[in-house]
């Protein structure tokens, strides 16, 4: 195990991506807040694997934050959340007020606006009217998720529907270009999509969601289907159902499959109205995978904040589920009938988010006081890591690099008599 950050700052980690697409650096970004619950951060940087040398890739100006920072798998780009500039009392940070930024370190130039941005009626198709969060590319580093918030809708005085957290797409089409008729309008090098659809008011029981979160793209090629065809492009994200309590909510898992052509109107704008939220293009298609209402502690775990993650051939989902005794568990979902199996069993709950191996037998995540790998076929646990009086592993990421070799992760560390969030990697052998 090797602490490679060592400075009094704390250090992020996004739960996914951190890795350069050659294995030598690792994101991260600097936020203040030991949590990442203030969004404070000035800068990004990376730190190299073999040398520890730290770099600063982006600083900020003009009082915007930045952070979550991902990597492309396949070349040199990054991209990250960036918040307003000259943020004001109507225009500060939030969930709708921030923008994905695509760069290329080393390279000369300034980020470039991955979502285009249009909060002025009449709406542009491809542009969002709100912020959009952790943006992750699929394995061809093509297409990028993210999640979204409607400003539009959130600043609404009613009458309209609510902003709900959903889960978008953004596309390498040509850029869109939108009206200035806003100081927060920009234009955007990708299309943008809302790809899922949620209810102000669910139906107990219905498969209607009130949120779409946690998204995690399905396979290397995405999966197949139970009709043995092949759906290329989907998302697995966690939905809120309605429960028989009114005020309780069941997170479930979801897929949507995603169309080859995001950029055709479906069943409504894709840029939604002055009263409604955008809707996803022709042919995206929702559906739930897990019903565990039945179950004595249903839904996810979703106290141990985590990400659903697929095998690199899409015929698994990984999730966190309470067992019978309230241990949190891994747990594997099928993409193609929605048949659950619960694959660990220990007395120690799993603790982090986590991440799969490349050649998808192996899944990385903290459990106790370790950093632990378990094999996918058996559920047999063995300690990669233990924390000791000076170390507390960190529950947001634990990610594999490239080759699979590697295991990097976060570690709040013992510096005289402060603590501060380190990153810190792990061979596997």
């Amino acid at each position: 195990m090797q602490e490679l950050t060592c400075r009094p700052l704390h250090h992020h980690l996004t739960n996914t991506n951190v890795w350069s697409h050659d294995g030598q650096w690792i994101y991260y970004d600097v936020r203040s807040d030991p949590l990442g619950a203030v969004f404070d951060g000035p800068q990004i940087e990376r730190v190299n694997v073999r040398t520890r040398e730290v770099e600063v890739i982006y600083r900020s100006s003009d009082n915007a934050c930045v952070g979550v920072v991902t990597a492309s798998p396949t070349d040199n780009r990054i991209a990250f959340i960036h918040g307003p500039e000259h943020p004001t009392e109507a225009w500060s940070y939030a969930a709708y007020h921030r923008r994905g930024v695509v760069m290329r370190p080393g390279e000369s130039g300034l980020p470039s606006n991955l979502d285009a941005r249009n909060v002025v009626a009449p709406y542009t198709a491809g542009a969002l009217r709100g912020g959009s969060h952790v943006h992750v590319w699929d394995r061809r580093g093509e297409w990028v998720s993210f999640t979204y918030e409607d400003h539009v809708l959130a600043t609404s005085a009613g009458g309209t529907q609510t902003n709900q957290r959903n889960i978008g797409v953004s596309i390498p089409a040509p850029s869109v270009v939108v009206p200035k008729s806003h100081p927060r309008n920009h234009d955007g090098t990708h299309f943008s999509v809302v790809a899922t659809r949620t209810h102000d008011q669910p139906t107990p029981g219905s498969d209607q969601i009130a949120k779409a979160y946690e998204d995690a793209w399905v396979g290397s090629d995405g999966y197949l289907n139970h009709l043995g065809t092949r759906q290329s492009k989907a998302l697995a994200f966690i939905g809120d159902v309605a429960g028989d309590d009114s005020n309780e909510w069941i997170p479930e898992l979801y897929l949507v499959d995603l169309p080859g052509d995001l950029t055709v109107e479906g069943e409504g704008p894709l840029a939604g109205t002055a009263s409604t939220r955008p809707f996803p293009p022709a042919g995206a298609m929702q559906r739930r995978l897990t019903r565990t209402t039945h179950r004595k502690h249903p839904g996810l775990a979703t106290d141990v904040r985590h990400w659903p993650r697929s095998r690199p051939d899409g015929t698994e989902i990984f999730c966190l589920m309470r067992d019978d005794e309230g241990v949190i568990q891994l747990c594997g979902v099928s993409t193609a009938n929605g048949s659950l199996r619960q694959i660990t069993y220990g007395s120690e709950s799993v603790a982090s988010a986590f991440t799969v191996h490349p050649s998808g037998q192996f899944v990385a995540c903290v459990i106790g006081d370790e950093v632990c790998e378990v094999t996918l076929d058996g559920g047999v646990s063995r300690c990669l890591a233990r924390q000791d009086a000076d170390q507390r592993f960190l529950p947001f990421a634990v990610v594999y690099s490239p080759d699979g070799k590697m295991v990097a992760f976060g570690a709040a560390a013992k510096h005289g008599e402060d603590w501060w969030n380190q990153v810190y990697v792990v061979a596997r052998e």
